[in-house]
């Protein structure tokens, strides 16, 4: 069933003949097309093969993947590929602490609904961008919303793997590092740097202009101490899961920008 499912989007992909009438695309548009089908492939099948994702998960990515690239370009594929590097790179560093805490990732990588959780909101800003509608807004929505996805993701690896003391967001009381909703200032600061990182890719490739780059950062950094908040209050009485606490961060990420570009 994964495989008919792979099997299908490269065909979607690929041949989008049947779609041209309907939405009108011209060769130029059907180039781009075939750039980022290939440019889809390719990251899902490496993802995968680095058993950075599950087949699911590469399903999932490959989607999203496809909707950032024919929204935002070049640079939304760059700034998604860095977010998949942040998140491999510090998945695996501590992996023995993290496996005695019991909190390290399945050996086979990310499944289909994390992906989703921590891209879905990105590809939601990318596919409205595509309207024409407050483009350049929607942009830094999706922007930020990458951008916060680096920073939960790298502060939780990095707090797990090198975090002395950890504490619950809500009380400050001292918690083992991984609890959900605990905060350490490793993976505080590596969280920022990783905004930080995802936010300058961004603006390097002419995605964003420079004076939204501390916008960007900011939304990211509030999305990621949302989802702390949101790990502290509901995730631990298991009133949410976690998949559902990544959705909401990067969603508060993508509207904190918003906002704040309405009153910038």
């Amino acid at each position: 069933m994964q495989n008919a499912t792979l099997a299908l989007i490269v065909t979607v992909v690929f041949d989008p003949s049947p779609f041209s009438s309907s939405i009108g695309l011209g060769a130029a548009s059907r180039a781009d097309w075939a750039i980022a089908g290939l440019l889809t492939v390719a990251f899902a099948v490496l993802a995968h093969r680095i058993r950075g994702v599950t087949t699911s998960g590469a399903i999932a990515g490959a989607i999203s993947c496809f909707v950032l690239y024919q929204g935002g370009g070049l640079s939304a594929f760059v700034a998604l590929i860095t977010v998949f590097a942040l998140a491999w790179l510090t998945t695996r560093l501590g992996y023995q602490r993290k496996q005695m805490l019991g909190t390290a990732e399945r050996r086979d990588g990310r499944k289909g609904s994390q992906v989703l959780a921590n891209l879905g909101v990105a590809t939601a800003c990318a596919a409205i961008s595509l309207f024409g509608h407050s483009r350049p807004v929607f942009l830094l929505a999706m922007a930020a919303a990458l951008s916060e996805a680096a920073a939960d993701t790298t502060s939780s690896e990095v707090g797990q793997a090198f975090g002395k003391t950890a504490r619950l967001v809500t009380t400050w009381s001292p918690v083992t590092p991984g609890t959900d909703g605990a905060v350490s200032l490793a993976g505080t600061i590596a969280g920022a740097i990783a905004a930080g990182l995802v936010t300058f890719v961004c603006i390097l490739g002419g995605l964003l202009p420079r004076r939204w780059l501390p916008i960007c950062v900011l939304s990211a950094i509030l999305g990621m101490f949302l989802d702390s908040f949101l790990g502290a209050w509901l995730e631990r009485r298991r009133l949410i899961n976690n998949d559902l606490v990544n959705f909401l961060g990067t969603l508060m990420a993508a509207l904190a920008a918003f906002w704040l570009a309405s009153i910038a």
